[in-house]
């Protein structure tokens, strides 16, 4: 990425689409013009693991303008059929969250992610969405692995992120979560179902 991970590069369309799968595209977060749609997500009660439930809007964007300015963090909106669908975050496990909690290698890019919650899914979707968000993470040729701290009870991250190619490290003590510390090498999501061409 621009900021975390190497030199920076337009946002643009995030790998093949099979016949019949969203087209996935990735552009920056607008800290004001996004807060109200970022703010309805992260609120949702299915999106309790993002820990952002009593946030009001202003939290938001001061959340996301401090993002901004960082050195070592990016926001994302991921967009399906130009449909905003979906949140993402880079960062530098360096100098955000993770530097005293393991032993970060070069090239290591932290990512959180978050699908819009909805109540009508779509088969697949989450899994289409993690693949493009990887792919994203992976087009930047200095990105080497990229790194998550899903909450230890949230199944449902794990299960995405397994399918993804990461594997657990260890588990983690955050000050706000207890996490399962894990990585995914360029090779390993190369080879995992989310990397290969027709994994939409």
């Amino acid at each position: 990425m621009s900021r975390t991970g190497g030199a920076s590069r337009v946002r643009r369309a995030v790998g093949p689409a099979p016949a019949g799968a969203p087209r996935f595209t990735v552009r920056p977060l607008d800290p004001l013009a996004d807060a109200e749609l970022v703010h309805g997500w992260v609120t949702h009660p299915k999106a309790v693991y993002w820990m952002m439930q009593d946030a009001r809007l202003q939290d938001i964007e001061r959340e996301y303008m401090a993002k901004a300015a960082h050195d070592h963090q990016e926001a994302f909106i991921g967009l399906a059929d130009g449909k905003p669908s979906f949140l993402m975050e880079s960062y530098d496990p360096r100098h955000v969250e993770l530097g005293a909690l393991y032993p970060p290698e070069p090239g290591d890019v932290g990512l959180h992610f978050l699908v819009a919650p909805t109540d009508a899914p779509v088969h697949g979707f989450t899994r289409a969405a993690i693949s493009s968000a990887m792919r994203e993470l992976f087009a930047d040729p200095a990105t080497r692995r990229v790194v998550v701290e899903p909450d230890v009870r949230n199944d449902a991250a794990r299960r995405i992120f397994e399918y993804a190619g990461f594997t657990v490290v260890s588990k983690i003590e955050k000050p706000e979560k207890d996490a399962y510390l894990c990585v995914c090498p360029r090779e390993r999501f190369e080879r995992s179902a989310a990397g290969r061409p027709a994994a939409h």
